[in-house]
């Protein structure tokens, strides 16, 4: 499938969708040491080569902020107590307007398929209420699965470039639902 970015947004924060974690997972805040966990789930869900590439990234992207970090970084994990996915809801500037952020969503292959991503994103978007009335996130078109779940939390594409439509006609496509 052709990678192309793409940007969605979700202007309020009402309604948020709520899953809850299915018996034996759960999903935790964030504790010092846990920047290898997420380093090594982001490489299992392909977003990084290898390791040290992932920890270079947790550092520039988060490291400014432990306390942010410890507050607003969650992992889940298994009936083992093995972190197998992460998601954060972070901030940022979008579009010149400071915005709750869902960054580095990510669950290992193996544990992929399982309708875990939806309890993780409700976590993340009821910490992201706390704070924020509007949120953005970023993905690609090689990300459909995640896609089709965001559009099921309320977001919409936003264009942040020209490629933008031809990505959302091949979501339509893919996930064949109307999404523009």
């Amino acid at each position: 499938m052709k990678y192309i970015p793409l940007a969605m947004v979700r202007d309020h924060m009402e309604h948020i969708p709520f899953f809850p974690c299915p018996d034996g997972y759960r999903i935790r805040t964030f504790v010092e040491g846990d920047e290898r966990h997420w380093a090594r789930i982001e490489m299992a869900a392909g977003e990084f080569s290898d390791q040290e590439r992932a920890l270079q990234r947790f550092a520039e992207h988060f490291g400014a902020d432990p306390r942010g970090q410890r507050d607003r970084c969650f992992l889940l994990e298994n009936q083992h107590g093995e972190a197998i996915g992460t998601a954060s809801a972070w901030y940022g500037n979008f579009e010149e307007e400071e915005r709750g952020r869902i960054s580095w969503v990510g669950i290992v292959p193996a544990f992929q398929g399982k309708k875990l991503a939806k309890p993780l994103l409700s976590v993340v978007m009821a910490r992201l209420a706390r704070d924020h009335q509007k949120v953005y996130l970023t993905t690609q078109t090689t990300s459909y699965q995640a896609i089709n779940l965001y559009l099921n939390f309320g977001f919409v594409p936003y264009p942040v470039r020209e490629s933008c439509e031809e990505g959302w006609r091949l979501m339509e496509q893919v996930l064949q639902r109307k999404i523009l």
